[in-house]
């Protein structure tokens, strides 16, 4: 079991996501005015708060948001999240479809730092079933 720690949207595709305190998840789409929601197979990102924080003690120095992930949950194995798994948060139900994807040329956070987690950590799925998601929802990997 594990705890969604934040949600993180932007309109615009490029720019940095920002925390908000709760989202509709939409299924087949994902989260309602997500500039990366939309009828494809990378629907939503995930990280997990322990990349995150391990990444932030070798000097990272990242926000909720800057690596363009969509939800941060602490305490799930992200290790069992293969593709094809399924993910319940809240009422919203996501199946895993990659993991893992090319940092862009321009990446921010490679560019200051000299790496970046989301080529290896980074998972992505798309919604199946939707509803309201806020910080401190429960996250559970299912049958």
């Amino acid at each position: 079991m594990g705890t969604l720690t934040a949600i993180c949207a932007s309109e615009k595709r490029g720019t940095v996501k920002k925390a908000v305190d709760k989202a509709e998840i939409i299924a087949d789409y994902g989260i309602k005015n997500d500039a990366h929601a939309g009828a494809w197979h990378r629907q939503i990102s995930m990280l997990s708060r322990e990349d995150i924080d391990d990444f932030n003690r070798r000097g990272g120095n990242v926000t909720d948001g800057e690596f363009g992930e969509n939800l941060i949950i602490s305490g799930l194995d992200f290790s069992q999240l293969t593709p094809g798994r399924r993910v319940q948060i809240g009422s919203a139900v996501l199946e895993i479809t990659q993991i893992g994807k090319e940092c862009h040329n321009d990446c921010e956070i490679k560019k200051r730092v000299g790496m970046c987690i989301m080529p290896l950590k980074g998972v992505f799925a798309r919604v199946l079933s939707g509803g309201t998601i806020r910080p401190g929802d429960r996250a559970d990997i299912i049958e």
